[in-house]
């Protein structure tokens, strides 16, 4: 284990999952407890050891339903380290380059796990409005044209820094359009209670905004794309919507988040697709 630069490295990176899906990384983990974080821990180091791994091994890890899963486990540096490196002030490249040859993690001060002072937020860039008429729909495939960080003592202004330079701005008032899936109605209702009370306006859906309207939250109802006019693009189209948080799941509802994607492109609107990404996006508003 002595030539293994695991230290517990990637058990520190959250995705936030912001814009179309793609994820934002956050260090520290706001939403990771600590039994998962032990687990990545260990299991981490075990499989840098079990692979012999010497330099630097990139691991996907995911949690579902309480378990934790691995996704794939990389023996190679990934765009997280220059990310982890200017967060932590260690230069882990040099650090993995020097293990490579002969140095141990002992020899070069790396035998305990990373600590950061501040927060720090990743976000891809896309280049998605250079394309009108192009679903900005992602997939496996990497899309981003370049990544920018935001910092501060704050989770809420480091994401909304790193949005901001992203070319997305959060904003301060008006109108929220949401659409999410049944299975996110429970888990939308705080962050739709946090905008609500920084006094934006609210727009659901019908299933949407009746789970909304069941837990005391004022709320417009409006149509899906394909369930006529005037529709939630509409709203989109005629600079009526600040914000979208949309989760689609199934096909139609995939169908209309296209429309609602493309429409979210075109005028200028953050739109944001899952609820970290949301409850991220309500606290850097709350933050400003």
């Amino acid at each position: 284990g002595d030539n293994a630069i695991v230290a517990a490295i990637m058990q520190h990176v959250e995705q936030a999952g912001v814009h179309s899906g793609d994820s934002s990384c956050v260090l520290p983990t706001y939403k990771i407890d600590e039994e998962h974080k032990a687990q990545i821990r260990d299991w981490t180091k075990k499989m840098a050891i079990g692979l012999k791994v010497q330099g630097l091994m990139n691991i996907q890890y995911a949690i579902a339903g309480g378990l934790l899963y691995v996704l794939e486990a990389n023996p190679r540096a990934s765009r997280t380290i220059p990310y982890v490196a200017k967060a932590t002030g260690v230069p882990l490249a040099k650090m993995a380059t020097r293990l490579m040859v002969g140095d141990t993690l002992e020899s070069l001060g790396l035998t305990d796990d990373l600590e950061v002072r501040y927060h720090f937020v990743k976000t891809p860039v896309f280049p998605f409005s250079k394309f009108p008429g192009v679903d900005p729909r992602l997939s496996p495939e990497m899309r981003s044209t370049g990544e920018v960080m935001g910092v501060s003592k704050r989770l809420g202004s480091a994401f909304y820094k790193a949005q901001l330079s992203a070319g997305n701005r959060l904003p301060e008032e008006g109108k929220v359009l949401i659409t999410v899936n049944s299975q996110d109605h429970a888990g939308v209702v705080p962050t739709a209670k946090k905008l609500a009370d920084l006094g934006f306006q609210l727009v659901a859906t019908r299933g949407t905004a009746k789970s909304l309207s069941d837990n005391g939250i004022e709320v417009e109802t409006v149509l899906k794309h394909h369930e006529g006019r005037p529709s939630c693009v509409d709203l989109i189209k005629n600079d009526e919507i600040a914000l979208v948080i949309n989760t689609p799941l199934g096909a139609p509802a995939v169908k209309d988040g296209r429309q609602i994607r493309m429409a979210s492109v075109e005028h200028g609107v953050p739109f944001l697709t899952t609820l970290s990404g949301a409850a991220a996006a309500a606290e850097a508003i709350h933050d400003l």
